[in-house]
Parts: structure tokens; sequence; C-alpha cells
């Protein structure tokens, strides 16, 4: 019944959640903290004020059922296509990107919410195409989802949100049966078609890739961020310089801390055991959206929470990785954990569609 909406939730999912948020509030508070007293922003303020309209998402998500929502997918997609448009056009630019839009006294990032809407679109498409993904032509209806808004988001620029897609894409098709060989050769196309890659970026991007390979290059441009985000992590020891104690971050040497280095703020406060004690939240709460996909008997539920197992899991391993310096920095925000009302936004609806295929299928 509606009424018993979260009684078959799986305890040790939200546990983890909670935990995981946290952390973020002691960690976005450590970011926005001053040594002499001052606070220009308090972002775990902030990022608490989303989190409650977050919830409230959350419940009228499971009171709906994600079957409801996957009907409306296409819509919702298109209108976030619009949105993406009308973000190119008259959307607000920071450092050199239009990636925002003002409503108010609100900042949109649309390419966030596209999260979703492309998981949804691509959902209903194979759920409704499952006994034709054999046929090539099924499956370039499915590209063509991913395809579009990739370019579009491409266009901002936001190279980094564009290449999650394409995982999804992939690891989706592999999971609803489609043949090995066209995931192989979807692949090679991929590999072959990475040099052409290069004259599309920008130039702040291609930079990007030189200081990956060599940071000290350009130690206070392009190279500064990683640089003193490696310093941070390594600082930090076994067990960490003590909340509201990372001096990287205190004496602001940490660029963007509060959202794709909020890793370097843990890494530095909370050491390696801190730095591990993420790692395996963000484990537990895998490995139980996992346990949801595998014990539905619902093809489109099935599909939706490999898809947002896959998000979640790029999102994680490219963020932390690029903070410790294994690979290029590319703007991921690490979920739950990083400050911005679009991307904790977009991540609780994908878990408030998890708590509904859980709660619908009565599996725990």
């Amino acid at each position: 019944m509606k009424s018993d909406m979260l009684k078959d939730s799986d305890g040790l999912l939200i546990l983890s959640v909670l935990l995981i948020f946290v952390i973020s509030m002691l960690s976005l508070y450590s970011a926005s903290y001053q040594p002499d007293g001052g606070m220009a922003r308090n972002y775990a303020w902030q990022q608490l004020l989303w989190l409650a309209v977050s919830i409230g998402l959350i419940l009228v998500i499971i009171f709906v059922g994600y079957e409801r929502v996957i009907d409306y997918a296409y819509i919702i997609y298109a209108v976030n296509l619009l949105l993406l448009l009308t973000v190119l056009l008259v959307g607000s630019s920071k450092m050199g990107a239009r990636r925002w839009l003002d409503i108010g006294s609100f900042t949109l990032q649309p390419s966030e919410f596209c999260k979703i809407s492309f998981i949804l679109a691509l959902t209903k498409y194979i759920g409704d195409n499952h006994y034709r993904l054999d046929n090539l032509k099924a499956i370039i209806g499915s590209i063509l989802l991913c395809i579009i808004p990739m370019v579009l988001i491409i266009k901002q620029p936001d190279l980094g949100t564009a290449l999650v897609f394409l995982p999804i894409l992939l690891v989706v098709l592999f999971a609803a049966g489609i043949r090995v060989k066209y995931v192989i050769s979807f692949l090679l196309t991929g590999l072959a078609g990475l040099p052409m890659l290069w004259f599309i970026l920008k130039d702040y991007q291609k930079q990007r890739l030189f200081v990956f390979l060599n940071p000290n290059a350009d130690p206070l441009g392009a190279g500064y961020t990683i640089i003193q985000s490696k310093i941070a992590v390594g600082s930090g020891g076994l067990s960490g310089k003590g909340w509201l104690a990372g001096t990287q971050n205190l004496l602001n040497f940490l660029t963007e801390r509060h959202t794709d280095f909020i890793f370097s703020v843990i890494g530095e406060e909370w050491g390696f055991a801190g730095s591990v004690l993420i790692i395996v939240l963000f484990a537990i709460l895998l490995s139980r959206l996992v346990r949801i996909a595998s014990s539905t008997n619902d093809f489109k539920a099935k599909i939706i929470i490999v898809a947002i197992v896959t998000l979640f899991w790029f999102q994680i391993f490219v963020n932390i990785a690029m903070t410790i310096g294994i690979m290029p920095v590319v703007g991921l925000p690490l979920p739950l954990i990083s400050y911005g009302g679009s991307s904790l936004i977009t991540t609780m609806i994908l878990l408030g569609l998890a708590f509904s295929v859980a709660n619908r299928r009565k599996i725990f």
C-alpha cells in the first residue's frame, strides 16, 4: 500500500546514504570555515536546504511509482533537451562555460538533470524494444538518445558530464542482452574516434590533459589545482590532520574544494582511514542497489537500476581518481558529497527511483 511506502526499504542502503551525507556536511562546513571566524558562505547549510527539497521529491517518486515516471520518460527527455538548448542561447557563463540557467535567486544546471532524463528515456526505449535488440536498427535508436544530449552538453562546454552518458549506454545495452559483438564494435569505434576528440576540445581542456601528464609543466596555472590536491591528500597520512585542521584547505590553497575537489578535503582532514571509509560506504550503497536490480522481476526496473549504478560508479571513480592525480580533471562531482543543488537533487531523485523499485516489488 502507498501508506507503507518505506516499510520494505533497505535499512543498510538508507544508513549508507545518511552516513555519506553526514560526512558531506562536515566536509562542506570545513570547506566554508575560516580560522579568523569569518565565513563568506556556509556551503553545509545551503546543502542541507537542498537535502530537504530532495527528500520531498523522493517521497513523491515513491508515492507515484517508478512505472508511472517511466511512462512519461520521453516527455521529460524532450523538456530537458529544450532546457539544454536554452542554456546555449541565454544561459549564464562562469569561467568560460555556459552551463547554468538563472531562475530568480536559484541557479539550475540542466546537464545534471539530463542524467535522469537520459536514464528514464533509455530505460523506456530498451524496455519497449527488448525483443528487438538483436536488430541493429533498434540499437541505433538508443545511440541517438545518447548522442543528442551529449552534443548539446559538449557545446557548453562540459566534457565531464557528457562522458557519463557513454558508460551508461554500453552497460545498459550489455545488461539488456545485446550481442557481445555489437558492444565490442562500439568500443572499437569509440577508441578509433578518440584522436578526433582532440580537435573539438577547448584550449583549457587540452591544457588539462597536458598537466595530467606533467602537472609541474604549469604549476601556477592549469597544474596548480591537481598539485595542491595531491599535497592535501598525501599530507593527511593515516588518520588525517583533524576536522577543521587541514592547512591546504584553511589557507585556501585548494580551489573548488567544496565541489569537484571535496575528496581532497576529506583526505587531508580524515586521512587514509577516512578516505577508505568513504569508499566502503559507496561500495555498500552500490551493492545494495545491485541487490535491488537482481531481486526484481520487472525488466525496466532492472534496467533503470543498472543505469543508476553505472552512473554513480563512474562519477565516484572519476572524481576520486582525478583528485589523486591518476585521471585528468574533468569536473565531475562526488555524488552526495560535492556541493551543488542540481547535483544533489539529481542523485536523490535517482535514489528515489531505486527506493520505488524496492518498495513496489517488495523484495526485502
